[in-house]
């Protein structure tokens, strides 16, 4: 089985690596989804506050991992290739990595701010109608969840910040060479 997961901060191009990959006929898992059943099942409303909050206690619960684990059952279910969306800590590194050993690949996905912060607003996803500033905390957020040390612990890194086709090329190229070599 190969595991290739995106990080990257919020609005990074991450969803736009994983339609990649659903176009590819690649399963994916969305982190973020777990986290938002979560909210959906303590009845709370999908907003970036809620959304924040289950995910630290999540976290404090069941350890900085807590969305790794909890996704490794999905993953483990898919196939011989899986996309996983939006890991947010070095602890889930870890996870996969214990799990997965040698075939989990991290991609880390590079964007600056204001690209990211445009990106968020035209989302239309509930957890995104945020100010700059809210959006500044939301990063500051992920990083105590140790977002940077995630990135830095990537395998590959990419940048996005030019035009879309050029991203979901390497992307593509990304996963074909996994495909490939799995």
């Amino acid at each position: 089985m190969k595991v290739i997961a995106w990080v990257g901060y919020p609005a990074s191009g991450k969803s736009l690596a994983s339609d990649v990959a659903r176009s590819m006929g690649i399963p994916v898992i969305v982190m973020g989804d777990i986290v938002r059943e979560e909210v959906r099942r303590r009845g709370l409303e999908p907003n970036d506050a809620n959304t924040g909050a289950v995910a630290d206690d999540l976290r404090k619960e069941e350890g900085m991992d807590a969305i790794a684990k909890r996704s490794i059952p999905r993953i483990m279910e898919k196939g011989n290739i899986v996309v996983v969306d939006g890991v947010r800590g070095i602890a889930e590194v870890n996870r996969f990595k214990e799990t997965f050993k040698d075939d989990f690949i991290l991609v880390g996905i590079l964007s600056p701010f204001d690209t990211r912060f445009r990106r968020m607003q035209g989302r239309g996803r509930g957890d995104d109608h945020l100010t700059e500033d809210e959006f500044r905390q939301r990063d500051e957020r992920e990083e105590r969840w140790g977002l940077r040390e995630a990135i830095a612990a990537s395998d590959i890194m990419i940048r996005n910040d030019g035009d879309p086709e050029t991203f979901t090329e390497r992307i593509r190229e990304i996963l074909e060479e996994a495909i490939s070599s799995g």
